[in-house]
């Protein structure tokens, strides 16, 4: 897990700030672009993201607004731009900060603290199921995977739960189906196989050699934790 993305496509000013946040003990990560920033969100988990407005290509709102459409972490915009309309627009995008620049070093890093404490905070009052990159907000009735929001079915969210909740237990098939589909039922029993599969297809970096839910051949499947 990285603490903190910085998205800046000044090399300098990038550099002096990760010497400054490093100092404080923060693990880093720098992009200068929007796309690059993206696709690290992709296949990284980050606590908090440092943005620039004035990017090559998409700009800086264009990344909050696609970030926190999936992603809720904090957001602290840095940027010249030091218009009332400009700020607003980064706020109403979905920035937890707006700071200007030039700005004071000590002033960004109580930002940066005060906003992870917040989120913290806030993940420390919900019910979460964490397995790696996996994370299931119990409160939410929701699963991120990398830090996305990943959309399954309702079935599929209950069968994940329960196997994030009974890790490396083998578990009957005629079981998973009772307690996700009911006793009474009228789907297939077939049915869980389908959606086994398609969850795979979901979390498991090759769905046709999982890693995570592997089958346990005569009487079920067994989940494998912190793949």
């Amino acid at each position: 897990m990285t603490d903190i993305l910085i998205i800046e496509d000044n090399l300098e000013l990038a550099v002096i700030l990760g010497d400054f946040l490093s100092r404080d003990g923060y693990t880093l990560m720098h992009v200068d672009s929007g796309e690059k920033a993206l696709a690290y969100l992709r296949e990284n988990t980050v606590k908090l993201v440092l943005l620039d407005i004035c990017l090559p290509g998409m700009d800086g709102f264009g990344v909050c607004q696609t970030i926190r459409a999936t992603l809720n972490i904090p957001i602290l915009i840095m940027s010249a731009k030091v218009e009332k309309s400009d700020k607003l627009a980064g706020l109403e995008l979905g920035a937890d900060d707006y700071i200007e620049k030039p700005f004071d070093i000590d002033i960004l890093l109580a930002k940066i603290k005060a906003n992870l404490r917040r989120s913290y905070d806030r993940k420390e009052s919900s019910k979460l199921l964490i397995d790696g990159n996996i994370t299931i907000d119990l409160d939410a009735t929701c699963v991120y995977f990398k830090s996305f929001l990943l959309e399954t079915t309702i079935k599929e969210y209950e069968l994940l739960k329960i196997f994030l909740e009974n890790p490396g237990k083998t578990l009957r098939k005629e079981w998973l189906f009772n307690k996700v589909w009911g006793v009474d039922s009228f789907s297939e029993p077939s049915t869980l196989t389908v959606h086994i599969n398609k969850l795979r297809e979901k979390i498991e970096e090759t769905p046709k050699q999982p890693k995570r839910i592997i089958t346990v051949w005569g009487v079920g499947y067994k989940y494998e934790a912190n793949q």
